[in-house]
């Protein structure tokens, strides 16, 4: 079949090292162009890619007519406007997470979406990843019993002031940029949702350098194994690099430690099942990308009309939950 011919707005670092190699290695994508008007940037992606157009305005490649899907990598407070400008250009559309700052943004999004009729989603790449769909098939087929706690764990030190991510007037903070992980896999995993929340956060220069998040969740009527359980995070961007998460049921525990959020940077991603009897059950996935499952996973449901893993009503909970946070956070 023709493969999607996939651009990318803007020649971020994150883009040049994981997401534009991702396009170009995914199967049913052609990595087409790269709007970018500084062509010094554009040379690291030409070297894996020496056929790449590369326009010098984001509206360019949007109007591009070769190029069917887009890929945004910009700073968060642009998401929700180039993700509905792609939109109205007729280009199925993969943003990065935060896709929106607030959860009623997110709703214009799923409006454009169905009036278009193309694919909008944001680029949460974990529920790609073979180690969360296992977890989430073993707590779904009752491996842990009924779930009574989760905690998770995300922190990495950023100390650059310049760093988009310590900006307020980007969309900075440690919750936007990690926050969407620890909420969005406990959600992931049990199809609940919260139902109490509380949080203390620590803001450096406007932003949230620290969030502890405690509360209750509850998952869907008549769901096994999962009803109210209680639930624990924290992010930081001021401590040494953890990442960590824990579902504790009454018959046993499903871990993922060393990396789940990073995928075979820090360690080998793996899952962990462990029962009753001290018996573990560990499962590896040294191979697996999830930035090129993701890509493909995108792929199959532009060209096969295959249903999304991760759709935006999916992605507007998360958000959700998040707006509520910083509702009744308290500063310390």
């Amino acid at each position: 079949m023709k493969p999607v011919r996939w651009g990318v707005l803007g020649a971020a670092k994150f883009a040049r090292e994981h997401m534009a190699p991702a396009i170009h290695a995914a199967e049913g994508a052609e990595f087409a162009a790269l709007a970018t008007s500084d062509p010094a940037k554009a040379e690291p992606f030409q070297a894996f890619c020496p056929g790449l157009t590369v326009h010098p305005t984001y509206d360019a490649l949007l109007a591009d007519p070769t190029i069917d899907a887009v890929y945004i990598p910009l700073p968060n407070h642009m998401h929700v406007e180039w993700t509905l400008k792609t939109l109205a250009a007729g280009k199925h559309v993969l943003t990065e997470k935060p896709i929106a700052l607030k959860a009623r943004d997110i709703d214009q999004i799923i409006l454009a979406r169905d009036r278009t009729r193309l694919l909008a989603a944001e680029a949460y790449m974990i529920v790609h990843h073979p180690q969360w769909q296992r977890a989430k098939e073993w707590f779904e087929a009752g491996e842990i019993g009924d779930l009574v706690h989760a905690d998770v764990a995300f922190s990495f030190n950023l100390t650059d002031g310049g760093n988009i991510r310590n900006k307020p007037e980007t969309g900075g903070g440690s919750l936007r940029d990690i926050g969407v992980y620890t909420f969005g896999c406990t959600r992931f995993v049990t199809g609940a949702e919260p139902v109490d929340l509380s949080a203390r956060l620590h803001r450096e220069n406007g932003v949230d350098v620290f969030a502890q998040v405690a509360g209750v969740m509850e998952g869907p009527p008549n769901k096994p194994n999962v009803g109210r359980f209680t639930y624990g995070s924290m992010t930081s961007m001021r401590m040494y690099n953890r990442q960590t998460a824990t579902f504790q049921g009454t018959k046993g525990m499903i871990r993922l430690d060393g990396g789940p959020f990073n995928a075979n940077v820090n360690d080998i991603a793996a899952v962990e099942l462990h029962q009753n009897g001290n018996r573990v059950t560990v499962e590896r996935f040294p191979t697996a990308n999830h930035y090129k499952l993701q890509v493909e996973a995108f792929n199959r449901t532009v060209r096969d009309g295959v249903p999304y893993p991760c759709p935006l009503e999916f992605v507007r909970g998360t958000q959700a939950m998040m707006d509520r946070v910083y509702e009744v956070a308290v500063e310390i």
